[in-house]
């Protein structure tokens, strides 16, 4: 019965150890994510009645923006010794009795910025409507769960982006 034991361990042991031939090899793997997890961008925009007062903005096409990814807009607001203020979207200014939202709503491939609220955008004073500018952050979802999209210098530096794509 011994002999029987110590032949099955040893069979055992043999069939552990055996390598076959190594077949064909496999295919390559997917890439890994291109580039930076996060886009900024900067697109600077005129309201007209011509364009209904929205502004329709494609991403470029070096950002992939997914269904899931949050984009953030912001507005420049000022700026205060060379440092750019953002304020971010949707934002709401009150003009005497009258009330001027600027708004946004994008999708997988465009964002669109409009304005809204109860004064007559034709009446504006073209402060408010002409040369514009608007910052926008892509951010991937998962990613963006931490932070405080409603700080535009936490986003950019939790992303430690220094330079930003400008469209103009």
């Amino acid at each position: 019965m011994k002999i029987i034991k110590w032949f099955v361990v040893c069979f055992a042991i043999f069939c552990i150890s055996c390598e076959g031939d190594p077949g064909p090899p496999g295919r390559d793997g997917l890439d890994g994510l291109p580039g930076p997890l996060a886009q900024v961008f900067e697109v600077q925009i005129d309201f007209t009645a011509a364009n209904n007062f929205e502004f329709l903005v494609s991403f470029p096409s070096n950002i992939e923006v997914f269904d899931s990814d949050v984009v953030a807009a912001y507005i420049l607001d000022e700026v205060d010794n060379g440092v750019d203020i953002w304020e971010p979207l949707p934002q709401t200014l009150f003009l005497g009795n009258d009330i001027l939202i600027y708004g946004y709503d994008f999708s997988s491939s465009d964002i669109n910025f409009f304005i809204d609220g109860t004064i007559d955008p034709s009446t504006l004073d073209p402060i408010y409507t002409d040369d514009v500018i608007f910052r926008v952050a892509i951010i991937p979802a998962e990613f963006a769960r931490s932070l405080d999209l409603s700080n535009f210098q936490s986003i950019m530096n939790e992303l430690k982006i220094q330079d930003f794509q400008q469209l103009r």
